[in-house]
């Protein structure tokens, strides 16, 4: 269950940098910071910094720990924005699987 609910944080996080309005005036207008992959790695490791602060997630301290956790952070990120955008279901993503 830590696992489930630290992605659905991820991916909330990450979907909020990259559309989020409130950030329009300050986001970069850089590949980076539109880019759910890249977003979800820094998301990743920075919820694992703070998982002590939580009670829905917590993993142990190390690098490994850090790595792994943005890989899944980045990895999810990327899959699920694909496959949800605002209007709900990409089904244009399922019909290229194909």
């Amino acid at each position: 269950m830590n696992l489930l609910y630290f992605v659905l944080c991820a991916f909330g996080l990450t979907q909020l940098l990259i559309h989020g309005k409130v950030f329009d005036k300050i986001r970069p207008d850089h590949h980076f910071f539109h880019c759910p992959m890249c977003v979800g790695f820094h998301v990743g490791w920075f919820l694992w910094a703070i998982n002590t602060f939580t009670e829905l997630f917590t993993f142990e301290y190390s690098l490994i720990n850090a790595f792994i956790l943005a890989c899944v952070s980045s990895g999810t990120s990327y899959v699920l924005s694909m496959l949800f955008g605002d209007e709900g279901i990409n089904f244009k993503t399922f019909k290229s699987w194909r």
